[in-house]
């Protein structure tokens, strides 16, 4: 049964009761095998959690082919995006080589006043102490301080991207922890939000049962969780 009525009230159910690993297990049981971002992607602190919708961001590297109309704009579309952050969003940007920083103190100041969720960037972030400091959840690749102005550029935003084999359409739920950061695509999210939920629980009843003395075999054809 569904639980919230709002995407306020979803998120913050999420961030309290989930966890990535178990969403990522009913997206295998329903066959969506390609959901969780690359392994290197990781939160600044370990307590961190994001969970909102994606705004996706696409960079590109100086020396691709790059619209003529950006190649002499700072940053390209990376002001843009950042602004048009809604509340709940997540700055999810991809595309660049992993060869500089994609976020930085700043950008997540502005962020965290849209409201936003937090960041999750397939390269590296900066400014480390400051985003620490204003407690922003931010997922990158690591502390990098090297700036992406004379390297990358964004080149779009809301539109569809892909991290590895994962394809990110804007709209679909990010979720992240210390495991990982997985997509929830839009179509799917509310089976997904549901069955994980059920799962979660059952979870903590094989927990106790094992904190009991049942054996894992026993457990598993019990509950038919582990």
């Amino acid at each position: 049964m569904k639980k919230w009525n709002n995407d306020e009230e979803l998120f913050q159910l999420m961030r309290k009761k989930l966890f990535s690993a178990v969403i990522g297990d009913i997206m295998d049981q329903l066959g969506y095998f390609n959901q969780f971002m690359p392994p290197q992607i990781q939160p600044l602190r370990n307590d961190m959690i994001v969970a909102g919708r994606a705004l996706t961001v696409l960079e590109a590297d100086t020396g691709q082919d790059i619209d003529s109309r950006l190649i002499d704009k700072p940053f390209g579309m990376m002001l843009e995006a950042l602004d048009d952050l809604q509340k709940n969003e997540v700055y999810t940007c991809t595309g660049a080589s992993p060869t500089y920083a994609l976020w930085g103190e700043l950008m997540a100041t502005r962020a965290k006043k849209l409201g936003s969720a937090g960041a999750v960037v397939n390269g590296y972030s900066r400014d480390t102490n400051g985003i620490l400091a204003i407690d922003f959840p931010t997922f990158s690749y690591g502390r990098y301080a090297q700036d992406q102005a004379p390297r990358g550029k964004v080149v779009d935003f809301r539109v569809p991207v892909k991290m590895d084999n994962v394809l990110i359409n804007p709209g679909d739920i990010i979720f992240g922890d210390l495991d990982g950061v997985c997509v929830v695509p839009k179509e799917i999210e509310e089976e997904v939000i549901i069955k994980a939920l059920e799962k979660a629980s059952a979870e903590k009843t094989v927990q106790k049962a094992i904190e009991g003395g049942m054996s894992v075999i026993e457990a598993f054809a019990k509950y038919k969780v582990m």
